[in-house]
């Protein structure tokens, strides 16, 4: 991975401005939100963050107006990946063939 390293000075209100070809890069305009993330090496930025944080709050709205809790979701995902793996592995056709006479 290409590494692209310049530096940069912080202004006295903090401040750092991100580099043009960043910003185009990853589409960032004014009014855009980024998350600053501590790793305990450094100082992650990211973008996405806020996109997922965003579709996730959206999703819990949609479930809550339609009555469904959390522990119903996770138990109809939980039933959903049981039947997916019985169909993919054969499961149910091998559990018939132990029990027939």
């Amino acid at each position: 991975m290409k590494r692209n390293r310049k530096r940069y000075v912080i202004q006295a209100k903090g401040q750092v401005t991100l580099p043009v070809e960043m910003r185009k890069k990853y589409d960032l305009k004014p009014g855009d939100e980024v998350v600053f993330e501590d790793t305990g090496e450094g100082i992650f930025i990211n973008t996405k963050i806020i996109e997922v944080n965003r579709l996730l709050d959206e999703l819990g709205v949609a479930l809550k107006e339609k009555g469904v809790t959390l522990e119903e979701l996770m138990k109809r995902g939980r039933t959903i990946r049981g039947q997916m793996i019985r169909e993919l592995y054969a499961l149910d056709d091998l559990d018939a063939h132990e029990n027939s006479p």
